[in-house]
């Protein structure tokens, strides 16, 4: 009798002691702009996200203090509104309970949620934005692994117009944020460069038809035309574009030619586009840039976009490699994300501030299908081409 007592016993013991020796899930959090208006560029990130997560259970889990924890995702349709991001993440850090924070999507939506972070004293390594007001305000718990600032990348185009021997300019800008801190800076660039400025027009996000505009560009007949979109909007500039025959031989469009749908609308009539991006799966010097390339394509069935896929793959591989050294305490990550160096697919990152201080601005163009850095010299996969007329 007392062996079967003591059997029983042992067996709940060794039960008891399994369930406690389990690996325990780390929880994961984000918001995602699974519907409105940012919804058509949200879905790479989101695509990413879990291709990562899959990939990390796939090995074991996420190293946390020298051992395999499972991921997981925990996220919400922040439905592109900048409240409704700010109350999610509220709810991730107070009711969920997640052990990590990743970004929202675009620039916006980062600004938005930052005084969460700062509040929580959460760390999060941003992605798919980047915002001089947040470095001016010096913000402690969100990091950009872009190089895109506003500031920064408006020289860059400038030092384009210049090489390709642009004397007139005409700009259109969405009036959401991003698009807004560029122009803000790209005027006195192109002042500097003894560039004339013949159109500045705004637009609102929610437009539908841009060809009235795009007519008025056209009567400007300026050298180049700098459309600063969000990738919705693209679309209608290079729609609008071709209808009217605007042909200058330098354009550039901010937000849209990197995405698949961009090129599946107008395949060789893109040829020549000029955008922003610093990453392209080309580079030799970044071994893993063309792997995280050729996964992504298999498991999705179609390339990724080349500027908020890689970024946010970025930001994965940093907040995973600061994970293993410093675990999950929030103190001791953002003292480790804020003074390490991380290897990603877009080559080495370390923080000095809000920004990252290894990547060159560049700027990409489309060509033969293909987007390559064409800008600066020294980074480039490609040498700048004109822009053919619209097909």
């Amino acid at each position: 009798m007392l062996r079967k007592v003591f059997l029983a016993l042992l067996m709940l013991f060794l039960c008891f002691s399994s369930k406690n020796t389990e690996a325990k899930d780390v929880k994961v959090g984000f918001s995602i702009s699974k519907t409105g208006i940012f919804a058509a560029a949200a879905g790479s990130q989101l695509n990413t996200y879990k291709l990562w997560g899959e990939q990390v259970n796939a090995a074991g889990g996420l190293t946390v203090g020298g051992k395999r924890h499972p991921i997981k995702l925990v996220f919400y349709d922040d439905q592109s509104n900048t409240a409704k991001a700010v109350q999610i993440y509220e709810k991730l850090i107070t009711k969920d309970k997640v052990d990590l924070l990743l970004a929202p999507w675009g620039t916006a939506l980062h600004v938005a949620i930052v005084g969460v972070l700062e509040r929580y004293k959460f760390p999060m390594v941003g992605n798919s934005a980047a915002s001089v007001l947040l470095r001016d305000v010096k913000a402690k718990n969100i990091w950009f692994p872009t190089s895109s600032f506003p500031d920064v990348q408006s020289t860059a185009i400038a030092e384009i117009l210049q090489n390709q021997g642009v004397k007139s300019v005409s700009l259109i800008t969405n009036q959401l944020q991003y698009t807004q801190e560029n122009k803000k800076f790209i005027i006195p660039a192109l002042k500097k460069a003894g560039i004339k400025l013949l159109v500045n027009e705004d637009y609102p996000p929610g437009v539908k038809d841009l060809t009235a505009l795009l007519t008025k560009v056209k009567s400007a007949n300026a050298d180049a035309v700098l459309a600063y979109t969000y990738p919705g909007d693209s679309v209608l500039y290079a729609k609008g574009a071709r209808e009217v025959g605007l042909n200058a031989k330098t354009q550039v469009v901010l937000l849209g030619p990197q995405y698949g749908f961009f090129g599946g609308i107008f395949g060789p009539a893109a040829n020549g586009l000029i955008t922003m991006g610093h990453w392209t799966p080309y580079r030799k010097d970044w071994p893993n840039a063309k792997k995280f390339y050729d996964d992504y394509t298999a498991r999705w069935k179609g390339p990724p976009d080349t500027l908020d896929a890689p970024m946010t793959q970025m930001s994965v591989e940093i907040l995973e490699q600061a994970v293993a050294k410093s675990g999950l305490n929030r103190d001791k990550l953002r003292k480790t994300i804020s003074s390490e160096t991380f290897q990603t697919i877009n080559g080495p990152v370390r923080f000095e501030g809000v920004m990252n201080v290894l990547l060159p601005t560049m700027m990409s163009q489309i060509q033969d299908g293909k987007i390559h850095i064409i800008w600066p010299p020294k980074q480039a996969t490609a040498k700048i081409i004109s822009k053919p007329a619209w097909k």
